[in-house]
């Protein structure tokens, strides 16, 4: 203590920096320059503060600056100490002190037992050194952020108080006399960048765990979509089969219980009235063909074969009632009726369902109302499309949907008719009583998008 008080004029200089430099070095380092620094790659403690390229580089900033305020406070020494006694302890123990800070403890490394020790060592050799040189103060700032970086927050809040105390007996002991300042400055400044280290920390806490979060939300994201994916799968791999449910329904199954119809009837009068067995078998031949052709359409997607020869969906009707009448042979007659002129070309999707629709009521007819005359009326509206198909036959009773009350096996015209309009976004109505004859009725809405299922 004698060399110091002695050694305390020719510090009169250096007193300012010592003074304010080592109360400011924990509060600089607190402010924010150096919190960023006291985390390394890899380092996998949850609360340390900083990662990134912009950490490591503020790290070795901090490591640049302990080697320079140790180099510094030795050399200080050096200039107001030559040739005094302690001087081979001060220069052994600045060397210690700068092997132990290599081999010691990183920023922001995980508190393992030997990286504490190591710790507890520099911290030590520090004292030792801050004891012997009061000027070697300076050196806290790292060991500060180092203790804050790796400690638990009880251990590091009780390491930060420690180097507080030594950097206040430092700077007293290098003061002329007691200065309150020196006094209060450290600890206020020491606790105010604790502070400040301590919200970084838990910045980073949350930014873990919001960035856990994000990850949960991007995992459940490729889930649903997953998900959907396998439910629009069976949604599609569904309504491709109730498409071609419909599809066969209405071409070739028809056209074969027709052919079926027309060659028993063939069979029956085969002996008594060949010339007109010979008419059922040539009816069932051209309905074979056109079967073959629908067939041939269908395999390739493509529109019904009326509406392929072109003519549109008028065309295309007229010819359906003109080869139903021809088949019936005078059982039946069928007559096609247009009302209104189309705005725009109706959608192929329109034009195809109530065609089809057209073919699945008429078969109703042909099979089951025993009627001798049909009639199909296309009406063309401002924002709609109706088809309407009426018939003499014998009729039936209806339930609110429209469907026959005592179902057959062979049931699925009209649901395949209502599922054509629902895709269409439009309403199938059923208008029947017994001896009155059937209506029924397909309103399409052209303005409407499309029902997807």
């Amino acid at each position: 203590m004698v060399e110091h008080r002695s050694g305390s004029p020719d510090h009169g200089p250096g007193i300012g920096p010592d003074a304010g430099g080592v109360p400011g070095g924990p509060a600089g380092g607190g402010t924010g320059a150096e919190q960023p620094g006291d985390e390394q790659p890899g380092d996998e403690r949850p609360g340390v503060a900083g990662s990134g390229p912009d950490a490591r580089w503020l790290a070795l900033l901090m490591h640049a600056a302990f080697f320079l305020l140790l180099g510094a406070s030795l050399t200080r020494f050096l200039m107001r100490h030559p040739g005094e006694a302690r001087t081979p302890w001060i220069i052994t123990l600045s060397v210690t002190l700068a092997v132990l800070y290599l081999l010691g403890p990183v920023l922001g490394s995980r508190p393992t037992p030997r990286r504490l020790a190591r710790l507890a060592v520099l911290v030590v050799v520090w004292m030792v050194l801050v004891v012997l040189a009061p000027s070697f103060a300076w050196c806290a700032v790292p060991l500060f952020y180092t203790g804050l970086g790796i400690l638990p927050p009880r251990a590091a809040l009780a390491l930060v108080a420690l180097l507080t105390v030594f950097v206040v007996a430092a700077q007293l002991r290098l003061a002329d006399g007691f200065d309150p300042n020196l006094v209060l400055a450290p600890p206020a400044v020491a606790a105010v960048a604790t502070a400040v280290f301590v919200h970084m920390q838990r910045q980073a806490v949350r930014q873990r765990e919001l960035a856990a979060r994000q990850r949960e939300l991007i995992d459940d994201l490729l889930r649903t979509r997953r998900e959907l994916a396998a439910i629009e799968r069976r949604e599609g791999t569904l309504a491709e089969r109730q498409r071609l449910s419909m599809e066969i329904h209405d071409t070739l199954a028809q056209g074969l219980s027709s052919q079926q119809m027309l060659l028993q009837a063939a069979d029956r009068t085969w002996s008594a009235d060949p010339d007109a067995a010979r008419r059922h078998v040539r009816t069932a031949t051209g309905i074979a063909e056109r079967n073959l052709a629908e067939a041939r359409r269908f395999v390739h997607d493509l529109a019904p074969a009326d509406l392929a020869e072109g003519g549109g969906l008028e065309a295309a009707l007229h010819a359906l009632a003109a080869r139903e009448s021809a088949q019936a042979e005078g059982a039946l007659t069928v007559h096609c009726h247009v009302e209104g002129t189309p705005h725009a070309p109706l959608p192929d999707r329109v034009q195809s369902a109530l065609l089809r629709i057209a073919q699945g009521a008429l078969a109703n007819v042909r099979e089951h109302s025993g009627a001798s005359a049909a009639g199909l009326t296309l009406t063309h509206l401002d924002d709609r499309v109706v088809l309407d198909v009426g018939d003499n036959g014998r009729g039936f009773t209806a339930d609110p949907e429209g469907v026959r009350g005592a179902r057959t096996v062979r049931g699925h015209g009209l649901p395949a008719m209502r599922a054509r309009v629902r895709q269409l976004g439009g309403t199938l109505t059923i208008e029947s009583a017994p001896g009155e004859g059937t209506v029924l009725s397909a309103e399409v809405p052209l303005t409407t998008t499309e029902d997807p299922t």
